[in-house]
């Protein structure tokens, strides 16, 4: 398959002022390095703070990079003008009350970027194409004259959507797009993304938070810890032959919905000092938490290096 995206060495660095003129850096994305194929869901996945949202929205140029490089079907973009690659390259937010501007009704919202790059002819083009947005993600046309406080969570990431969706992009950053909805209403939204990439070829990247409503979205998954990539497979493969001790944390603490198994289960508690992303060890990040910690872990950054055929691992104990 093509390659839609690459990122070769991506770092991005937020300088962080301190008392006595003393600067501090957050190395919110370290040298992360994958690719995304024409027509998949790519997950990422990490906890709150690991950079998963930052390496999003760097990929797409909404923070420009520190270094390294990106890549749009085998164009270098890192230093280019966005504006036309806007059209390509969209991003669903994660909070749509935030993200949606109140002073604008529906239709506003949604036929601004057809404003902006001159996609409707005339009046009734562009009516014709908001309404037909709307009637993708579930809202009727009647609904485009009302504002985003008149409308629930669910429907108000709907119109984020149909935002994302009005200048027909190819590859979409999902940005934990369902983690401020209720679970029921997180299915409709999944499922309704699941449908559209079927209908009009979309490729995702899917940042969440939920090992488990990734694996049911994604083709591959990485697992981000601090600013690294430490471990990227096969769904199916990372989900149930984990190899990096951080990912099997996190598929442990994913929630079981039946008692007696939960009882049976094996847990591991991590034990150790959490780091701070201002003041990261050297070496594995992970070091502090692994329970597999050696000598040179806390010297040498461990490599993502292929441990399996397509399952790739950053981990000297492996």
């Amino acid at each position: 398959m093509n390659q839609i995206i690459r990122v070769d060495r991506l770092h991005k660095r937020f300088t962080v002022k301190e008392s006595w003129g003393a600067r501090k850096y957050i190395h919110a994305v370290d040298n992360v390095s994958f690719h995304i194929e024409e027509g998949e869901t790519f997950g990422l996945v990490g906890e709150s703070g690991c950079g998963k949202t930052t390496l999003g929205r760097t990929i797409i140029r909404l923070y420009e990079p520190t270094s390294g490089q990106i890549f749009f079907r085998d164009q270098d973009i890192t230093g280019l003008p966005m504006l036309p690659f806007r059209r390509k390259m969209q991003i669903i937010f994660q909070d749509p009350s935030s993200s949606l501007n109140p002073r604008m009704t529906v239709g506003e919202i949604v036929g601004e970027p057809i404003d902006i790059h001159g996609l409707a002819g005339s009046r009734g083009e562009r009516k014709a194409r908001i309404d037909e947005l709307l009637s993708r993600v579930g809202l009727n046309s009647e609904q485009a004259n009302r504002f985003p406080h008149e409308f629930s969570g669910g429907q108000q990431q709907r119109i984020g959507i149909a935002r994302a969706l009005a200048v027909q992009p190819e590859f979409i950053v999902c940005d934990e797009p369902v983690s401020a909805l209720d679970v029921s209403i997180q299915s409709q939204i999944v499922n309704m993304l699941e449908d559209m990439q079927q209908e009009l070829g979309l490729t995702y990247l899917f940042i969440a938070h939920d090992i488990s409503v990734v694996r049911h979205i994604s083709r591959r998954i990485g697992v981000m810890y601090l600013g690294n990539m430490v471990e990227l497979a096969a769904s199916s493969e990372l989900c149930e032959r984990p190899l990096h001790p951080y990912t099997k944390s996190l598929l442990q603490a994913v929630p079981i919905p039946d008692p007696r198994k939960t009882r049976s289960r094996e847990r591991r508690v991590l034990e150790g000092e959490i780091p701070s992303p201002m003041d990261a060890p050297q070496g594995c990040r992970f070091q502090t938490l692994c329970p597999h910690h050696q000598a040179a872990c806390t010297t040498e950054m461990p490599i993502l290096k292929e441990a399996a055929p397509g399952h790739f691992t950053a981990c000297h104990a492996i």
